[in-house]
């Protein structure tokens, strides 16, 4: 029987990578209208550059841009590309299909629901909050709370301890086979790939099951806790 569904947060409920690629390209509009002088793709390609380098997280991707190209930071160009960051960033976060469907109905079914997450604590309660999935979750485990990463087992375990169950009671949902999926099947976790958000170009996952839409993880419960009874 399943008793409790892990997810990853980004790529996984919410469209993170849409959501990132339609921000910077607010902040670099604003702060080329600003004075910024480069061309709109030269820039985007340097501040992914950073990402890469620092993390697509950082939270000084653009101080860092600005040093790099300018040797110093323009805080009038800064804090145009922080504002049309923000602008961008308010319209494009946005979730999967059928996520509300999908969490509502395995609430209904008396699962336990958890999200962990390599994002920092206030960037994925910020996340959850804007789309309204803040009031799902029984656990939310996010970087801070092991200062490890997936697949890493600490994270997993954190989630496992705070919920009460076991891994053999567990789904995994993830996006990222390297690091969801390694990690869960590690514990003994039964495995979720989510190729509906695949940005890897990732061909064989690894994972138990396979899902195109979150909302077949349903029929994936439904299978496991029947062959249980059984």
């Amino acid at each position: 029987m399943i008793k409790a569904v892990l997810f990853d947060l980004d790529n996984t409920l919410v469209d993170f990578m849409k959501m990132k690629e339609m921000a910077v390209e607010g902040a670099v509009d604003a702060m080329i209208d600003a004075g910024l002088s480069m061309s709109k793709e030269e820039a985007i390609k340097k501040i992914y550059e950073i990402y890469d380098r620092e993390g697509i997280e950082d939270q000084k991707v653009f101080d860092k841009f600005l040093m790099e190209v300018y040797g110093e930071i323009n805080y009038k160009i800064l804090a145009a590309g922080i504002v049309g960051y923000r602008r961008a960033k308010e319209g494009a976060l946005v979730l999967y299909p059928k996520v509300y469907y999908t969490l509502m109905e395995l609430l209904k079914r008396g699962k336990r629901l958890a999200v962990v997450s390599d994002a920092p604590r206030l960037q994925a309660w910020t996340r959850l909050v804007q789309t309204g999935l803040h009031h799902f979750f029984e656990v939310v485990v996010a970087f801070e709370d092991t200062n490890k990463r997936k697949p890493d087992p600490e994270p997993f375990l954190f989630a496992l301890n705070k919920l009460g169950v076991k891994p053999q009671e567990t789904l995994m949902v993830g996006d990222w086979a390297e690091r969801d999926i390694v990690g869960a099947k590690t514990l003994g976790m039964i495995t979720v790939f989510a190729r509906y958000g695949n940005t890897f170009g990732t061909v064989v996952s690894g994972a138990d099951y396979e899902v195109n839409s979150v909302s077949e993880i349903l029929k994936v419960i439904e299978e496991l806790d029947k062959s249980e009874g059984k």
